[in-house]
């Protein structure tokens, strides 16, 4: 009866371990995966959706670059291979605004598809000393395009507002990376 016994106790557990390694090999079942999408969804009036954009513009540092910080910038992005330099988001449709190096100047562009685009510049500066007395004087503030005094940035489109453009922790990556 024992030389029974023992032998399907073995198979059983042969079988439990074969069993749970097939189940942990599996993966995670829908039931164990979150709802989609994992935030919730805000349907939020147009006064709220105001609020958060005056919010997120009031959180924007208004501390200048500085000297230092625009040199070291241009001479990073002149070592740049032409039609390259800083594109900080590379995903589809919209990614914002890009320095790019074309020959000896340096362009201020719209980015599509994490590339720039084909249309005029934005912007564009011949010389170190030209860019470094424009971006020195530049914050994530103005470039986020609330600032009215700084035509090259500036937008009254709410959408384009402090959309993937330009900031200091962005240059700053850059310059370091």
């Amino acid at each position: 009866m024992l030389a029974t016994v023992i032998p399907l106790i073995c198979l059983g557990l042969i079988a439990w371990i074969v069993g749970s390694i097939l189940q942990s090999m599996r993966g995670k079942t829908s039931a164990d995966m979150p709802a989609w999408p994992p935030y919730p969804l805000i349907d939020a009036s147009e006064e709220e959706r105001e609020r958060r954009h005056l919010e997120c513009r009031d959180r924007l540092s208004h501390a200048p670059f500085g000297a230092r910080v625009a040199r070291d910038l241009y001479r990073k992005l002149i070592t740049c291979e032409p039609g390259t330099g800083l594109i900080h988001q590379f995903h589809r449709d919209y990614c914002g605004h890009g320095l790019i190096r074309t020959g000896d100047t340096i362009t201020l562009r719209e980015i599509q598809d994490g590339g720039h685009s084909v249309e005029e510049p934005i912007a564009q500066w011949d010389s170190e000393a030209d860019f470094v007395t424009f971006f020195a004087r530049q914050s994530d503030f103005s470039c986020s395009g609330w600032e009215p005094a700084e035509p090259v940035f500036f937008t009254d489109d709410r959408w384009a507002r402090n959309n993937q453009r330009l900031t200091w922790e962005i240059i700053r990556k850059f310059v370091k990376g």
